[in-house]
């Protein structure tokens, strides 16, 4: 019989597959099939932050207090697959929006629910989830990867087809979930209010100063994360336009190109503890900031041919950009609030960024986009875009830097493996 790791991990990697296989490449669906404008593509990618801003806590409840979690998590990736499966059918942008966005409310949680089935599954097999989950939950990074490569290397990457590709991924994943190790459901949350279980006890951390910066920051730094990954992909795709570029490998296969951004991700966490107990969790913070101003750009001045090193240097920074913010942030949360509300707190800070931070990064980008970097055409001035987004970055660390006031303390660097 297959091991409990083996089964998770299995979880874990379709998990990620499923949203590698569209999440990158939508764009060059959006813009190269359907012809769409920056505006209406800056609001359907704002679905996953307007779904994460109360499914994932709703459905924590709900696999808490009556259905257990590996089900629920199967009925939502069921649920998932059969609107995947339809999105190629839409027409209309504003169709196309509302499908997306019960896309997202089925999917977002599922987030949440496979740590929560993993975390039980180990717990439950008497192994140290704390040992035995991180190299578990890397097969979700590589799942992603795989589902880029897939999608990039069958040249379906402006196709209706990897919508496909993810719906029969999310169905594989949503009957498996049901083959998983029971979660039972708490008891300890049957006798919590409804609000207690919401996490709005967290919000009162918004009276001390110290975090409603370091939230609100969060949340800044949370658009940054959306813009990357709405226009990265795309940006690589519009070189075609370009007939010294058109016949690159970089050109017929960017999502490859953009997956360097996944493995980057993996190694930098390595380099994590170090640089928390040398630097502090504000300084770590400062260069996860540097490093999105990097990110952007080097974007900016890359191209294909002779500058595909700045193209493929960018991606190697985002590695450092996501994770040294992310896992920081989450340390700082641990570390400075009481014991009480330290899971929900987590939940604000995964509301600012997934949540509000999503949704200011895809609005405000398809306006500005639309309105000072998109020809009458339709041709995009991508220098001035990744230069803006490189200037807003900027201006974030430069305010982070200034405003926020933390001392570095040894003792605050725990073990941060998730």
């Amino acid at each position: 019989m297959m091991g409990i790791k083996s089964r998770i991990t299995i979880m874990n990697f379709l998990q990620f597959f499923i949203w590698g296989a569209w999440l990158i490449t939508i764009g060059g669906y959006w813009f190269q099939n359907r012809q769409w404008s920056g505006t209406e593509f800056g609001v359907i990618f704002s679905t996953m932050g307007i779904a994460s801003l109360f499914m994932p806590a709703i459905a924590g409840i709900i696999a808490d207090r009556w259905i257990n979690a590996e089900k629920l998590l199967g009925i939502f990736h069921i649920a998932g697959a059969i609107i995947l499966y339809t999105l190629p059918l839409v027409n209309d942008p504003t169709t196309f929006f509302w499908v997306m966005l019960l896309n997202m409310i089925f999917y977002m949680p599922t987030i949440s629910l496979s740590i929560t089935v993993a975390y039980s599954s180990l717990k439950g097999a008497n192994l140290d989830v704390i040992k035995h989950y991180p190299p578990v939950r890397v097969f979700g990074t590589i799942g992603f990867i795989v589902a880029m490569w897939t999608v990039s290397l069958l040249r379906i990457e402006t196709s209706a087809l990897q919508f496909y590709v993810a719906s029969g991924a999310s169905l594989l994943l949503g009957f498996y979930s049901f083959t998983l190790p029971k979660c039972a459901v708490s008891k300890e949350v049957r006798g919590k209010s409804f609000v207690e279980s919401m996490g709005l006890k967290a919000f009162t951390l918004f009276k001390n100063r110290k975090m409603a910066l370091f939230f609100i920051f969060s949340m800044l730094l949370g658009a940054s994360l959306q813009l990357t990954n709405a226009y990265g992909d795309t940006f690589l795709h519009d070189f075609a336009k370009v007939p010294e570029y058109k016949d690159l490998l970089t050109i017929k296969f960017p999502a490859i190109i953009m997956s360097i951004s996944q493995m980057s991700e993996t190694l930098f966490i390595l380099a994590i503890p170090f640089f928390l107990r040398r630097f502090g969790i504000k300084k770590v913070m400062l260069i996860s900031m540097v490093a999105w101003v990097l990110r952007f750009a080097l974007f900016g001045y890359g191209n294909p041919a002779e500058a595909l090193w700045m193209i493929i240097l960018s991606n190697i920074v985002y590695g450092m950009a996501f994770d040294f913010f992310n896992i920081s942030g989450s340390l700082f949360v641990e570390t400075q609030t009481d014991s009480s509300i330290r899971a929900s707190a987590q939940g604000v800070f995964m509301m600012m960024t997934n949540g509000f931070g999503a949704i200011l990064g895809s609005w405000s980008s398809g306006l500005i986009i639309d309105y000072f970097f998109k020809d009458a055409n339709g041709h995009f001035d991508w220098h001035g875009i990744w230069i803006t987004f490189a200037v807003y970055s900027l201006i974030v660390t430069v305010l982070f830097a200034i405003f926020f006031k933390h001392e570095h303390k040894p003792e605050e660097v725990v073990n941060i493996q998730h």
